[in-house]
C-alpha cells in the first residue's frame, strides 16, 4: 500500500497513540564482563518505540506499536512480550524472508568506555519498512503517532515512511519525534544530521537531548536548539541530571508552516535525585511519561514532572521496562510545591510506596 495523499483524513479512533519502530529480541549477560567472556545470556526485549508503548499501556493508556518482525520464534517472542504489556500489536507485519532483529549487550552502563553491544540487525524485517508495505490506515489511527530518528537510520526505505509520516497532511494525528541519534546506526557521511533535523521540524512535539543536539548538530544550549528547530509547537530539550526545558507555542491559525503566532513559553523543570540502578531506557521512559500528561491535558511543568517519574522508575531497575508508579501517586507527587519536588530522592522500589510525604527526604 503507497501512502496516503496529502488530503486524507484520519478516522474516528479509540487509540491513544501509535507507536513505529523496530523492536529486538536483546540478550542481557549473566555477570559483568567483555562479551567475549561472559558464559550465558538472558533474553529480553528492546526497541525505543515499543519501549514507549509498553510504558503508556502500563500508565493505563489505549498504546499499539506498530513493527515488522521475521516469521520465527524471535518474533514471536517480540509480539507476545510487547502485548502482555497491554499493548495493541495487531497491525504489527510478519515478513516471511528478513530475520527479526536481535543484539547482545554487556552489564556495564552505555556511557561507559567499557559497554559493548553487537547487534546483528542489518537486513532485519523491520528494515524493510517502507511506504509500500505499511499500514497507514492503522498508523494514523491514533489520537498521537510517535516515531524515533532510529528508524530513519535502518535503511533508505525506513527513512522514506518517516518522510511520508511526518509530511503535513490535513487530519494527521500529533507526529511525535524522539531525536535518538545513534551514529552507530548510519552509514556514513553527515547525512544523520541533515535527515534528523528535517523530521524534527516536520514534526509537531520533539525530544532532544543537549548532548545529541550537540554531537548531530554541532548545536549548544537549549536556545540554539529551539532556533534551529523553530517549527514544533512544542519542543523537549533533555538535560541529563540538570532537567528538561520544554519550549511550547500558543495555539496558531492556518497551516503549520512555522512556529509564528503562538505565544511561546519556556519552562524549565529539574530533574529529580534518583539512586540509579541502570541507566538504560530512562528517554523512552521519559517521552512515555510527557506523553501520558500531554493525553491528560495537564500543565507544561506537569508533563515533564511526569515525564521525570517515568524515568525515575526505570533507572531504578535493571531493564529498559517497569511497572510505573499509580497514577494517582504520581499525581501527588508531580503536585508538590518546588521545594518539596527539589528534595524529592527516588530509589529502588519507590513505585509500590503509595506515600509521598514519605519519599520526600532531605539527603
Amino acid at each position: 500500500m503507497s501512502g496516503p495523499a496529502a488530503g486524507t483524513a484520519v478516522a474516528a479512533t479509540t487509540t491513544d497513540v501509535v507507536c513505529l519502530g523496530e523492536s529486538m529480541v536483546t540478550f542481557l549477560p549473566s555477570q559483568p564482563g567483555r562479551l567475549a567472556d561472559v558464559p550465558s545470556f538472558g533474553r529480553g526485549i528492546g526497541g525505543a518505540e515499543s519501549n514507549v508503548a509498553c510504558a503508556l499501556a502500563a500508565a493505563g493508556h489505549r498504546a499499539a506499536w506498530v513493527g515488522r518482525v521475521g516469521v520465527d520464534g524471535f518474533g514471536d517472542h517480540l509480539v507476545e512480550t510487547i502485548a502482555s504489556y497491554g499493548v495493541d500489536t495487531s497491525a504489527v507485519r510478519r515478513d516471511p524472508v528478513r530475520p527479526t532483529g536481535i543484539y547482545f549487550r554487556t552489564a556495564t552502563d552505555r556511557g561507559t568506555d567499557t559497554h559493548e553491544v553487537a547487534y546483528y540487525r542489518a537486513g532485519s524485517a523491520a528494515s524493510a519498512m517502507s511506504p509500500a508495505n505499511m499500514p497507514y490506515e492503522e498508523l494514523f489511527a491514533g489520537r498521537v503517532l510517535h516515531l524515533s530518528g532510529i528508524t530513519a537510520a535502518l535503511s533508505g526505505d525506513c527513512l522514506a515512511l518517516l518522510r511520508e509520516l511526518t509530511a503535513p497532511r490535513a487530519g494527521r494525528p500529533l507526529v511525535s519525534f524522539d531525536v535518538n541519534h545513534r551514529p552507530h546506526l548510519w552509514r556514513g557521511g553527515d547525512a544523520d544530521a541533515s535527515v534528523l533535523l528535517e523530521l524534527a521540524r516536520r514534526s509537531d512535539l520533539v525530544f532532544v537531548g543537549e548532548d545529541e543536539a550537540e554531537e548531530a548538530w554541532g548545536i549548544v544550549g537549549a536556545e540554539a536548539i529551539r532556533a534551529a528547530v523553530p517549527e514544533p509547537a512544542v519542543l523537549v530539550v533533555k538535560r541529563g541530571s540538570t532537567g528538561a526545558t520544554v519550549f511550547a507555542s500558543g495555539p496558531r491559525p492556518g497551516p503549520r508552516s512555522s512556529n509564528a503566532g503562538g505565544a511561546e513559553t519556556v519552562t524549565h523543570v529539574p530533574a529529580l535525585r534518583v539512586d540509579v540502578v541502570a541507566a538504560v531506557g530512562a528517554g523512552d521512559a521519559f517521552a512515555a511519561g510527557f506523553l501520558s500528561a500531554t493525553l491528560r491535558g495537564l500543565s507544561v511543568r506537569d508533563r515533564a514532572r511526569h515525564g521525570h517519574l517515568m524515568a525515575a522508575a526505570v533507572l531504578t531497575v535493571p531493564g529498559d521496562l517497569t511497572e510505573p508508579p499509580a497514577r494517582d501517586h504520581a499525581d501527588r507527587l508531580v503536585a508538590l510545591d518546588d521545594d518539596a519536588w527539589g528534595r524529592l530522592r527516588l530509589g529502588p522500589g519507590w513505585t509500590a510506596a503509595d506515600r509521598a510525604s514519605e519519599e520526600v527526604r532531605t539527603p
